[in-house]
């Protein structure tokens, strides 16, 4: 009886594996392989540029000065240049926007231990259409210097107006009141030059500009 049983158990066995064989194995996709069709992108990507178009990309703001305008430290650096005044010697520097006859300028005024000055410059092209300032005559017989001739001055004094020569320039000689000294004046491109030269050391000492209306 018991062989029987075995015999008969044996037999399911049997068959329950051809039926397994029978079966064709599972094969899963690729886990590597892009998926296809349509899929939606991350939150940041959700405000892309729509299929087709491309993205605007805003010019960066333009933080400059305004065409051909100077800037107020390079009129201050106009003026210092003109006047013959190192930068470590002014001090009490005013320096403001104005007007005068329509055209907008930088009024500058400083004071140095030899003398006070004004100017004033032109925004558009840094030219100086308003100066008056006088050195302290006592600083200036403590300078060391040369010697120049009436036709030397007016080569220094052509030098500190731009786009003039020397034959623009007209100088005499004064000593009415003890000190020997240049004067003359100059006219050119609407401005009216005045000035005082010390002949012994060719600085000007004296100086005025003034646009003529």
């Amino acid at each position: 009886m018991k062989h029987r049983s075995l015999t008969l158990a044996t037999a399911i066995c049997l068959l329950a594996c051809m039926a397994g064989c029978g079966q064709q194995p599972q094969i899963s996709a690729p886990q590597n392989e892009p998926p296809t069709g349509n899929f939606q992108t991350s939150t940041a990507d959700s405000a892309a540029i729509p299929s087709g178009e491309t993205q605007s990309i805003p010019p960066a703001e333009n933080t400059g000065r305004p065409a051909g305008k100077i800037s107020a430290e390079d009129a201050l650096a106009i003026v210092l240049d003109n006047a013959d005044v190192p930068e470590g010697d002014a001090y009490n520097i005013k320096n403001e926007t104005d007007s005068d006859n329509g055209i907008p300028i930088y009024d500058i005024e400083f004071e140095t231990d030899y003398g006070d000055y004004d100017f004033e410059v032109a925004m558009a092209d840094g030219r100086i259409v308003g100066a008056d300032y006088e050195v302290d005559e006592e600083w200036l017989d403590a300078l060391d210097g040369s010697p120049v001739t009436a036709e030397e001055a007016t080569s220094i004094v052509a030098g500190k107006v731009s786009g003039a020569s020397a034959a623009d320039v007209s100088v005499w000689e004064e000593s009415g009141d003890g000190r020997g000294r240049y004067e003359g004046e100059l006219f050119l491109d609407g401005m009216k030059y005045e000035f005082e030269l010390d002949p012994r050391t060719g600085r000007i000492f004296d100086w005025t500009a003034d646009l003529r209306d």
